[in-house]
């Protein structure tokens, strides 16, 4: 029966991994504008208040349930009754869920705010959309991304081993910024060669969650490592890296 349990929850941890997969792929076009049926950008179809509140309503479904659900205090509710080893795996599907309902139901707005019609240009922020993407998941694999998206968990139950917590580290591009994550899913958010209204807006308002998410992550982050992140928090900048080396003091932006 235990045996039948784990490997039901592992195919659980599987379909949640292949949702994000998906949802992940998926976002790549809808943010950039090709090969998918909806994207960011396109013809009106409603009025452009009704188009602003149906997006802003979206953004909210998915910033309350992306944040809510990563809190520890809520974790603990949620493990009496999701179990342990799937939590993170649920996390990662409802996260997806509350994606493909933004891309299922998202309405352009219409009207430009600016268009690059130069070619080089236009390569070059297409280039910069792209290196936001890779950072993303580059930045995942570096902090051990089958963790991250809860597979590990699963693994570990399907084997019969506790789940151990990972130690603190700073690799590569977390030796420059304490969230080289957020910094790509800024490039992907704002390297566009043409911003419409609806992109914009998209476009603000993850930019305001991710420096609100970073506020709640870091006191996690302080409650769980203690020392360690404090003094990493004060010696290494959040999102711009240096340029001329090192400074003293609290490095905060």
């Amino acid at each position: 029966m235990k045996v039948l349990q784990r490997s039901a929850m592992f195919a659980y941890g599987l379909l949640s991994y292949a949702v994000f997969l998906a949802t992940a792929l998926y976002a790549i076009g809808f943010i950039g504008g090709f090969l998918v049926p909806t994207t960011l950008d396109g013809e009106p179809r409603v009025p452009f208040l009704d188009a602003l509140l149906i997006d802003t309503l979206l953004l909210g479904l998915f910033a309350v349930q992306h944040s809510v659900m990563a809190r520890p205090a809520f974790k603990r509710m949620w493990t009496r009754i999701v179990p342990e080893p799937i939590e993170r795996s649920t996390y990662v599907l409802f996260s997806s869920l509350a994606l493909l309902v933004l891309f299922a139901f998202w309405q352009p707005m219409g009207g430009t705010i600016w268009d690059v019609e130069d070619a080089t240009g236009r390569v070059a922020l297409y280039a910069l959309y792209a290196f936001g993407w890779a950072l993303v998941f580059a930045t995942t694999f570096l902090i051990n991304h089958f963790d991250l998206f809860g597979l590990r968990q699963v693994w570990l139950h399907l084997r019969g081993q506790p789940y151990t917590y990972l130690r603190f580290v700073t690799p590569g591009p977390y030796r420059l910024v304490r969230h080289p994550l957020y910094v790509g899913w800024l490039f992907a958010f704002w390297a566009t060669p043409t911003m419409t209204s609806a992109h914009l807006v998209f476009a603000l308002a993850t930019t305001a969650y991710i420096l609100i998410a970073i506020q709640f992550e870091e006191r996690d982050l302080m409650a769980a490592h203690g020392e360690d992140y404090r003094l990493y928090r004060d010696r290494v900048p959040m999102l711009l890296p240096r340029l001329f080396g090192r400074t003293r003091g609290r490095a905060s932006v």
